[in-house]
């Protein structure tokens, strides 16, 4: 009697998307001013330098799907070199926008931090909203909207992300289960990666302002 061959069952479609949240690199405004949503600002050499060395640590991964920036020159001047290190086309966002800081926009951060309403932005964010502009839970409900419709188109697979610092840090600070109002105790800097693997059960924040590490290490634990 001819063997019957027993059929195997192939494996399980990988469902979880690993989102890899870049912020910008720096500028000549980094720190002194809110630029905002100013057009016009380009990296500095040293965030082009910067922006070079988030390419090299990112080609490192597998199935990178897409890489997705906020409209703004100095997203897409950092994921420009990214893009071109996975041989992919970079795809502009709206989603990631920096937060809308309407009359704020441009001004000096040192003649800000003397408003009374500095501390509100600080101790209280979910209470505030910028005159002119955008409130923090818009942005926060922005942003985590536009990366949960990421991570469903490239589901199984990587994306990467270019936005700024406090998109970012809302996005972290959802991820994690923080109130909104201590988001400003993250720390995002210049040309790090935040790492969020979004599953069917819910976030998994593998890490935040990531600088030098080695990201194929990224996996749960």
């Amino acid at each position: 009697m001819a063997a019957t061959s027993r059929s195997k069952k192939a494996p399980p479609a990988p469902t979880s998307t690993l989102l890899l949240l870049v912020r910008h690199g720096q500028t000549p405004t980094t720190g002194a001013t809110l630029p905002g949503r100013a057009k016009g600002l380009h990296l500095a050499d040293h965030g082009r330098i910067q922006a070079g060395a988030a390419a090299a640590r990112i080609a490192g991964l597998k199935d990178v799907a897409a890489i997705y920036a906020s409209p703004l020159e100095r997203t897409r001047e950092t994921a420009a070199p990214i893009a071109k290190a996975l041989g992919l086309k970079v795809q502009a966002e709206r989603g990631l926008l920096e937060c809308d800081f309407g009359d704020w926009t441009g001004a000096k951060l040192a003649d800000l931090r003397k408003k009374p309403e500095w501390q509100t932005v600080q101790r209280y964010p979910s209470g505030f909203r910028f005159p002119g502009g955008e409130s923090f839970s818009e942005m926060q409900q922005r942003m985590v909207s536009t990366l949960d419709r990421l991570a469903a188109a490239h589901r199984g697979k990587a994306v990467v992300a270019v936005s700024h610092a406090d998109p970012i840090k809302a996005a972290v600070a959802h991820a994690l289960g923080t109130h909104l109002d201590l988001f400003q105790r993250i720390v995002v800097s210049p040309c790090s990666v935040s790492a969020i693997l979004h599953t069917p059960t819910g976030p998994v924040v593998l890490a935040v302002n990531s600088t030098g590490d080695d990201l194929k290490a990224l996996v749960p634990s």
